[in-house]
């Protein structure tokens, strides 16, 4: 599954394929190029990160005209530009979250897509004030994730990334899933953010599994294809996900290192086909 940042740097992801070909240059002007161009690479399937810029029925025919599947969305986290990354783990913001919900819900059901990222927001120093408000801000997500039949998905994220998002911990995020206890709200696994956090990749990917909903890749420290130069083993990697028996799509949540069609190579040396 790729992301449409890779076409834009505007977000949209697709099923790990395993060949691509004839890519167009980046930067395409238009989301509903974006999604074209991911279904000329060979893609079937694909993630949007910020498509709220464009209205609902914009996306949902580039979405028909490409003839792709939606699998994932973020949350509308507010205006990204001023560095606001969701409202979730925020004191005071509770009805700009329930708003997200509701708009991000729209979107979903308009792309028949079945997962939300829920992005939990920047809060330089955490509270239990912050953990409070986020457990019920998520129990009110899972609620109308029930109705919708959606899964809700939380993603730690490295501070490296993003230095003050609230969701940065393996173990706070499990905790949460554990705690509220939903078929509709489980992990978001990137092994970028995995290796930066707390490493030790193959035994927290058997711990972490039963709790997984979605899985992205990128090399560490650079977040380019996954064959090159970094901390990361991935022909390893994937094998391991394999022998876990994870059947779900893989987002590829990188930036190429040259062009769109060339970071798309390592599928074939890696063996995979679309």
């Amino acid at each position: 599954m790729i992301d449409l940042q890779m076409f834009k740097d505007d977000h949209v992801r697709a099923k790990c394929p395993d060949k691509a070909e004839n890519l167009r240059p980046l930067n395409a002007p238009s989301i509903k190029e974006r999604y074209k161009l991911a279904k000329d690479a060979g893609f079937k399937a694909v993630e949007s990160g910020f498509p709220f810029n464009f209205p609902v029925k914009d996306i949902l025919e580039a979405k028909r005209t490409a003839g792709v599947e939606q699998i994932l969305i973020n949350i509308y986290t507010g205006d990204v530009r001023k560095g606001e990354l969701g409202f979730a783990a925020i004191p005071g913001e509770e009805e700009n979250f329930k708003k997200s919900i509701d708009t991000t819900i729209e979107y979903a059901k308009a792309l028949d897509c079945k997962k939300i990222h829920v992005m939990s927001g920047n809060v330089s120093q955490p509270t239990s004030a912050n953990d409070d408000v986020y457990e019920k801000n998520l129990l009110y997500a899972v609620e109308k994730f029930q109705k919708e039949g959606i899964t809700g998905l939380i993603e730690p994220i490295s501070s490296v990334a993003a230095p003050n998002y609230y969701m940065n911990c393996f173990e706070k995020g499990l905790s949460i899933v554990k705690k509220i206890n939903s078929p509709n709200l489980k992990l978001l696994l990137d092994i970028f953010h995995l290796q930066q956090i707390c490493g030790s990749i193959t035994k927290n990917i058997k711990e972490l599994m039963p709790y997984i909903g979605h899985i992205q890749i990128a090399q560490v420290p650079d977040r380019h294809e996954p064959d090159t130069p970094g901390e990361i083993d991935y022909k390893y990697v994937l094998s391991v996900l394999e022998k876990e028996r994870y059947n779900g799509y893989i987002g590829l949540e990188y930036h190429p290192k040259s062009s769109s069609a060339g970071g798309l190579s390592w599928m074939q040396k890696y063996g995979y086909k679309f």
